[in-house]
């Protein structure tokens, strides 16, 4: 099978990481399976590695895989820092795939130290802005409210939400939260960030009809083409990212983990303009 070339290398532009984790997931298990389905995907010769901009993502000098980490519950925030971190010390962009959304919070606080003054772009249905989930803080239900409490982020704004209740409304408000909701779905195809930008893409942000490999199966969602046309419109210098909650379990003909390869180069085609 093919694959990417090892971390470290020189001259490349992407480190790619993968967070093999899902023991904060609060519903069901599998997406620690993901990362290495998205690699997988991605040299699936069912497709080719061109973005739609016509990026050619094959080239040598563009990724270094630092590979998959598989951390305890225990230790998943310190490890995933460091691993991450190793890469923005390495001078550069970070590409990860998890695993649950929980991991989010280590990437970030990563992405944060090598780029101060951060923005977030957040896809999901989900708000995730518990202060406390079934009595476990670090749920994939609570990173943002974890990021947004530490200062980690000037400014967060989410995309395909619908699922907001009572308590993570009040969360957002405390947090100064950009919150889009699919019920109030308008183009938003011309939000501007002015500082660093980090893309958070959580799989269950597209309607399951698009991407069913997911533990949360919400209906009302984006569809894959609104998602990309969000991503391909930003003007922005994207330092980081990652796709979370694909989980191949539900995942049938594999067709959600090469939407999860799509996703990815287009998030890195974006990534290389700057």
């Amino acid at each position: 099978m093919r694959t990417f070339r090892p971390f470290p290398q020189q001259n490349t532009r992407i480190g790619l990481l993968g967070v093999a984790f899902d023991e904060n997931s609060s519903y069901m298990r599998g997406a620690a399976l993901a990362p290495q389905r998205i690699r997988e995907a991605f040299f699936c010769d069912s497709s080719n590695q061109w973005t739609e901009d016509e990026t050619y993502l094959g080239a040598d000098s563009i990724f270094a895989d630092a590979g998959d980490i598989t951390p305890s519950q225990a230790d998943m925030p310190i490890e995933t820092e460091q691993a991450a971190g190793r890469l923005y010390e390495a001078g550069l962009k970070v590409m990860a795939f998890g695993g649950d959304h929980s991991v989010t919070y280590p990437l970030v606080k990563a992405a944060a130290k090598a780029h101060p003054n951060l923005s977030i772009l957040h896809f999901d249905a989900h708000p995730d802005l518990y202060d406390n989930f079934d009595d476990n803080p670090h749920s994939h239900a609570s990173p943002f409210a974890r990021i947004m409490e530490a200062g980690l982020a000037k400014r967060l704004v989410q995309v395909g939400i619908r699922t907001i209740n009572g308590h993570q409304r009040e969360q957002a408000n405390r947090f100064g939260v950009e919150v889009l909701t699919m019920k109030n779905w308008q183009d938003v195809f011309n939000i501007n960030f002015d500082s660093p930008l980090y893309i958070t893409f959580d799989m269950d942000c597209l309607d399951p009809a698009f991407a069913p490999g997911i533990s949360h199966w919400e209906p009302g969602g984006l569809s894959t083409r609104e998602a990309l046309s969000v991503i391909q419109s930003l003007q922005a210098n994207i330092i980081g990212a990652d796709v979370v909650e694909l989980n191949p379990t539900r995942d049938p003909l594999n067709m959600t983990e090469m939407v999860a390869a799509k996703v990815f180069k287009e998030i890195v085609a974006k990534m290389l303009m700057r």
